[in-house]
């Protein structure tokens, strides 16, 4: 009955007219935003924040959502009409997607892809609403030295899981957590890394600095990079709906895909874009006829743009129970919910209990529209694509000057997101991915915290962590995986000390 009540309340806060509108809005900017390739989530929720300040945190939680999980729906249009991916999430797409479409079956493509997302995401849906309301409520047996422990675990498989080199993430994450600090120590309220400078006592501030590492250099590797001629899509969409082949071969892509997107959407690290590689790999090895992918094969976009959806409905579970994000997306969105006053975690549930379920049901609202906006807009998307990039990114500027100084009206926010902007273009010219940055910049306070309430309560004694079940093991697999990357070192010069032996003999 507890959870029925619930979900009455979470419609009846999406209903509201201002909530429907925002995540409205939510939804089509993030459809867009998947569309126009070199723009990402990430960026866009960063430059959009500030818009929310002065709207209820429900709505403005409802719209951030929005416009992550519309990014995913959109991210495939670009895939299959032009060959590149509108999303990261969406790479995989273009192998069958493109052939498809080059074969003049664009139509069912993209048709396969929508009902394929509506279906991974409302199912996902689903499942956080079962999930969700006992994982909060188990979250309340741990205490600080097990959050700490689950906090160094999912900021830990971020690092691992990412795409470039472990060091340099490592790197990257050492320095997130050295501007976390910047500000007033949460303990004894003395002034750390502010250089005298008073606008750094209340610490720096998430919103420039991720507008700068997403927005600002994203702008700038666009303009470096060459902008070649797109070849795009010219010909009639036609035939939007899936034939019952198409059906019958993508049905069981599709309930994998499912899976497949939302369990590895709640673990940290595994996101849209693993998953989507996830299920193309499963989708080739359980098939028939594996010869056909990368040839224009149906189950080839159905499978991966169900698992990206997918994922993005399990990612939201750690964040609304726990306040850990698994995915750069969720590590804003958790500033967002702290910018306005809303602690994440297992509270979250009691204390604002609207936002909660609010933010549940306005998502199978949102895949709703976003079903009904995917199919019938094909060609105003395919219009967008046609913008070229010199007229949008001016554009772009404008709103991260306009968001970094509204935040505070400050112009230190703004020098703040211009050297965030210089500092992640040259990170990423050198290899360094700037997500590590953001989420050890997010979790770093959390992490201190946790660690000092502990060392608290045990009168300074490390062995507080090592007593409890749930927090040894957890510390057990962050060691694993800090030392694992050094195992096949250890076997290649176990290797050449062999050979060199032999050699001697």
């Amino acid at each position: 009955m507890d959870v029925f009540n619930n979900i009455l309340l979470g419609f009846s806060t999406i209903l509201n007219p201002a909530n429907l509108l925002y995540c409205f809005i939510g939804v089509l900017i993030g459809t867009l935003i998947g569309v126009l390739p070199g723009i990402g989530p990430t960026g866009t929720i960063a430059i959009l924040l500030p818009s929310t300040f002065h709207v209820s945190p429900v709505s403005a939680i409802i719209m951030l959502a929005g416009i992550y999980y519309g990014a995913q729906y959109g991210g495939s249009t670009t895939s299959i009409l032009i060959n590149i991916p509108g999303e990261a999430s969406s790479v995989v797409t273009c192998l069958d997607g493109y052939q498809m479409a080059k074969q003049g079956r664009a139509g069912p493509a993209l048709g396969i892809a929508a009902i394929g997302s509506f279906i991974g995401g409302t199912l996902s849906i689903v499942g956080l609403t079962i999930a969700a309301p006992p994982l909060a409520q188990l979250a309340f047996e741990f205490g600080p030295p097990e959050y700490f422990s689950i906090l160094c675990v999912g900021l830990t498989l971020l690092i691992y899981l990412a795409s470039g080199s472990i060091p340099k993430a490592l790197i990257m994450a050492a320095f997130g957590l050295i501007a976390g600090c910047v500000g007033l120590d949460q303990v004894a309220g003395i002034p750390r890394f502010t250089f005298g400078i008073t606008g750094f006592l209340d610490g720096i501030g998430i919103v420039p600095v991720v507008m700068g590492l997403f927005g600002i250099s994203e702008i700038m590797i666009n303009i470096e990079r060459e902008a070649g001629a797109r070849h795009i899509y010219d010909k009639k969409i036609k035939g939007l709906l899936p034939t019952v082949r198409d059906w019958m071969d993508s049905k069981f892509p599709i309930l994998r895909g499912t899976l497949i997107g939302f369990f590895l959407g709640i673990l940290p690290g595994g996101g849209a874009l693993i998953s989507s590689f996830v299920s193309y790999a499963v989708e080739k090895k359980v098939s028939k006829h594996p010869e056909k992918f990368g040839k224009g094969a149906i189950e080839g976009v159905a499978g991966p743009e169900t698992a990206n959806n997918a994922a993005s409905g399990g990612a939201f579970i750690p964040l609304l129970t726990l306040g850990i994000p698994s995915n750069v997306v969720m590590a804003v969105l958790v500033g967002a919910l702290m910018i306005h006053g809303v602690a994440p975690g297992p509270l979250l549930i009691q204390r604002n209990p609207d936002v909660f379920w609010g933010v549940i049901c306005s998502m199978y609202i949102g895949n709703i529209m976003l079903l009904i906006l995917n199919l019938p807009l094909i060609g105003i998307w395919v219009k967008v694509l046609k913008i070229p990039y010199k007229t949008l990114f001016p554009l772009i500027v404008l709103f991260c000057l306009v968001g970094a100084y509204s935040v505070n009206w400050s112009t230190l926010d703004v020098y703040i997101m211009i050297v965030s902007g210089i500092f992640g273009y040259l990170m990423r010219k050198l290899g360094y991915e700037p997500a590590p940055l953001i989420l050890a910049f997010i979790l770093g306070p959390m992490i201190e915290t946790s660690l000092r309430q502990s060392l608290l309560m045990s009168q300074g004694k490390l062995s507080i962590f090592l007593n409890r079940p749930f927090s040894l093991i957890s510390l057990i697999l962050v060691f694993f995986l800090l030392i694992s990357p050094l195992f096949p070192w250890f076997r290649k010069r176990r290797s050449t000390l062999v050979e060199k032996a032999e050699k001697l003999d």
